[in-house]
Order: structure tokens, then sequence, then C-alpha cells
């Protein structure tokens, strides 16, 4: 565990994230959520604890404790019978903090370029086939995956499925653009293309050049895909 300098926080999880997590799970009690929601409606104006009562049609206790929830999770500002306001740039910097635990988000920051494709630290959608940006969307991809030899593809699609909701548009992009190579069969892949180092080099994926065989036919990480 480590303060919010340190970065981590129980379980290798960021401070920040810890605390973003708290926040959503906050609202994902529908009367609290619909009790932000109205805050965040009213703006600078806020409301009463009766105010939100009637507007919710709860009980004035029942708004209270909503909001005290609320004010204890950061999510709002005010305290009594006074007005409350919602706190929503609180609520940004969760969302942003969640985005940051996402895997590709360390990488994606090298590429600027594509975060057109991405929300929220996932690739949901693919550049036009054969242009710059799906060549470097597919080494984007290859960098994450980091395969260093053959895999299957049930074990292709688990690494897939943590950074993209559509694995096999991804898969068959990342085929097309020769960054892998797959096998006959169509259930065994391999790194198909030599990633470049960085400027400590590092190298990154594969770290090898693919081997050929006699007839031009280039296989991943040094080993031939079986036919």
């Amino acid at each position: 565990m480590r303060d919010r300098a340190g970065r981590l926080y129980g379980g290798g999880m960021s401070a920040d994230a810890a605390r973003a997590a708290e926040m959503l799970s906050q609202l994902s009690a529908p009367q609290r959520l619909a009790a932000f929601a109205e805050l965040v409606r009213r703006g600078a104006e806020g409301a009463t604890i009766a105010e939100l009562a009637y507007t919710l049609d709860v009980p004035v206790q029942k708004s209270g404790e909503l909001l005290a929830r609320l004010v204890g999770a950061g999510l709002a500002t005010g305290t009594g019978n006074g007005v409350y306001r919602a706190n929503a740039g609180v609520l940004r910097e969760a969302a942003a903090a969640v985005d940051k635990m996402q895997p590709l988000s360390p990488l994606l920051a090298s590429y600027p370029q594509l975060k057109g494709y991405f929300a929220h630290g996932r690739l949901t959608s693919l550049p036009p086939t054969l242009s710059e940006r799906s060549e470097q969307t597919g080494e984007l991809i290859v960098r994450f995956l980091a395969l260093d030899g053959l895999c299957d593809e049930d074990e292709l699609n688990r690494r897939l499925a943590r950074v993209t909701d559509d694995v096999a548009g991804v898969r068959r992009m990342l085929v097309d653009t020769g960054w892998l190579e797959r096998d006959r069969a169509g259930t065994t892949y391999g790194p198909g293309r030599k990633l470049e180092s960085d400027r400590a080099g590092t190298t990154y994926g594969a770290g090898r050049k693919p081997e050929s065989d006699r007839a031009g036919t280039t296989y991943g990480a040094g080993r031939k895909l079986e036919s």
C-alpha cells in the first residue's frame, strides 16, 4: 500500500482508482444516482433536502440520507439543511482514473493519432483497411499482446477481449496487416513482423525477426506454424 503520491493502493490498485471505484459504487444504487443526476441538472442552484425529497418523491429523511452518502463519497457538497450541489468534476476525475487502469492506456500515449478509435482505453472501431492508421493500430495491439511464441486462438481471443469487444475483427486485422501469422488450420497464431525498438533500446512484442521456410513463408518467433 502507498499513499497518493506513491500510486499503489491495496492489491496493486492506485489510490485514485480505488477512490473512483468507491464513487462509482455509490452511484450503483438507483436512488443515489437519481439524487446525483438531479443535483447535476440544477447546477449551481443546487437543492435542499426538502426540495430533493419533493422532486424524487421520497421522505425527507431518505433524501437526507441520500445526500449524506453523496457528500461522503465526494460527489456533492453541502451540510445540514443548507443547499447541496453536485461535484461533477470529481466524477470526471474518477472516470479518467478508471480509463488509466485499462491495459492499453500506457501504450496508447505513444499513439496520439489513434485516440479517435478508442474510448475509455478500449479499441472501439478499426481504421480503414490498408491505411497507415490500420498498420499503426496493429503495431499497438501486438505490443500489448507481447507474444514470444505460438498461441492458440482461444488464448489470443482472451487477450484481445481485454482491450476490445470486436475480438474477431481485430484478430483478422492483425493477420491481414501481417502482424500475426496464422497456420492453415486457422487455430494457431504467432508473431509475423519485427517490432521496432524504442529509444531506450527495448524491443516490444516478439523481439526477433521471423524466420522463413524454403518456400518463403514466414512464421512467428522463429518457430514454424504447423499446417
